[in-house]
């Protein structure tokens, strides 16, 4: 049961920096085009 819960905990802590990672790039990517955008650099 010890085992359960401590795959559970590494499992949680493993999405959890998923998660982090997922929001840090998005939020790259958005400050890009958003910079992009204001600097006139890309064109539509």
């Amino acid at each position: 049961m010890e085992e359960e819960q401590k795959d559970l905990k590494s499992n949680e802590r493993g999405i959890t920096l998923i998660a982090l990672v997922v929001t840090i790039i998005v939020l790259l990517i958005l400050a890009g085009v958003s910079i992009s955008m204001l600097t006139g650099i890309m064109e539509y």
